[in-house]
């Protein structure tokens, strides 16, 4: 089972995007050299993604690196408010930081 192809292909398929969309816009937006035959080959589960181009995807489509690869079946957004006050994606993604943190000391 190749989750990290189904799940990139789902994600690009839910936004209208063919392959070259989805080059383009990574490489404008996050000046990546990432080619179609790489997403390709990604969503075929015939090449593995390197750290990065995990990280870069997830970040464009607001998903997990954790749920794109699988390692959670669900996409959970946090939606943390304090007093009326809201949280910004950088302070979100260093509370998904701290859970993982905990998560993994769950496990020794």
């Amino acid at each position: 089972m190749n989750t990290f192809g189904e799940r990139l292909r789902q994600l690009r398929m839910s936004k209208k995007m063919s392959i070259g969309d989805l080059v383009h816009e990574l490489n404008r937006i996050y000046n990546t050299s990432i080619s179609k035959s790489m997403i390709s080959r990604y969503e075929n589960g015939t090449a593995d993604p390197k750290l990065e181009n995990i990280r870069i995807l997830a970040d464009y489509f607001k998903v997990s690196s954790d749920y794109l690869t699988g390692i959670h079946e669900d996409n959970i957004t946090i939606a943390a408010h304090h007093d009326g006050e809201e949280w910004t994606e950088e302070e979100l993604e260093e509370i998904e930081r701290f859970k993982a943190f905990i998560r993994s000391k769950r496990k020794r």
